[in-house]
């Protein structure tokens, strides 16, 4: 089966030893290029080996999930299987590297600057701590506090914060959104408002602990408005797929349950922003597989 490309391909099967029915055969698969870097380089932003962990760490838990579905209860994104949280680093990680400073935070108003002189940041939902660590040793005179619900991740976010030299600016704890614990300039939400059963609550405690001028970062999962517009985009298909078994049971999973799922759409996330009181709410910027909004009282 030929991969569409000059002299690439996918699948080269040979046989060996004649073509009789005692033959012996052997089997040689080849990726093109363009799959083995998806596939086999973690440092590219195409990687997609996480994806695939975190996905399938659904099927650890099947059982729950089935009675999830059932009684539509949810649950909880800290009670999920471990290769859930390390499949999420994994697929996560080399998008931070790759857009987070050199992209993301330059195209929002004002905060590359506050940062570089030094401001007080919040990462909201931070797991292993892979964004806090990218953004502490970018800045080094700003200091960091990373939040999740998930208290091993915060432990892992911690050993690694040690490794990269930075937890003398950076320091984690276990809590949920609604304990930010005290004012800050910057506040980040890495791919987790659509994750929280109460995402409005969330954006309004941002909002009340902000210091004055201070701004808020959502990453979101680049999507769409339209239930036309997920179903035309092969990218939105294969999301909000994913989002049935882990976004969506964890978006369910308390009161008042808004179920978001990583697929909301821009105009649903900027009206959440607006209704919790920031008056700028704006998407900032977008790369292939995420959307940047910027938010400011």
């Amino acid at each position: 089966m030929a991969a569409g490309h000059g002299r690439r391909r996918v699948c080269d099967v040979r046989r060996r030893g004649g073509s009789g029915p005692g033959a012996k055969r052997a089997a040689r698969y080849l990726l093109s290029p363009e799959q083995a870097k998806a596939f086999t380089n973690p440092d590219s932003p195409a990687y997609v080996s996480g994806v695939v962990q975190s996905v399938t760490a659904e099927t650890r838990i099947v059982d729950r999930l089935t009675g999830a579905f059932r009684t539509g209860e949810g649950i909880p994104w800290h009670e999920g299987h471990n290769d859930k949280f390390e499949g999420m680093e994994r697929s996560f990680l080399p998008r931070y590297i790759a857009s987070l400073t050199s992209q993301w935070i330059p195209s929002l108003a004002g905060v590359e600057e506050r940062l570089a002189r030094g401001a007080r940041v919040a990462d909201v939902g931070a797991g292993f701590g892979a964004s806090t660590i990218i953004m502490a040793r970018a800045y080094p005179n700003s200091t960091f506090v990373g939040i999740d619900s998930h208290g091993p991740s915060i432990d892992k976010a911690r050993e690694r914060a040690a490794a990269a030299g930075v937890a003398d600016r950076v320091t984690f704890k276990v809590a949920d959104s609604s304990d930010l614990g005290g004012t800050y300039d910057f506040i980040a939400f890495f791919d987790s408002l659509h994750d929280m059963a109460d995402p409005a609550a969330a954006l309004r405690t941002a909002h009340a602990a902000l210091a004055p001028g201070g701004s808020v970062m959502l990453v979101e999962p680049m999507s769409w408005d339209t239930v036309e517009e997920t179903l035309s985009n092969p990218l939105a298909r294969l999301s909000a797929s994913a989002s049935l078994l882990t976004c969506l049971p964890s978006g369910l999973s308390g009161e008042p349950a808004y179920g978001l799922g990583n697929q909301a759409g821009p105009a649903r996330i900027l009206q959440l922003a607006r209704e919790a009181g920031f008056s700028r709410a704006r998407v900032a910027t977008s790369s292939p597989r995420n959307q940047v909004f910027d938010l400011a009282p």
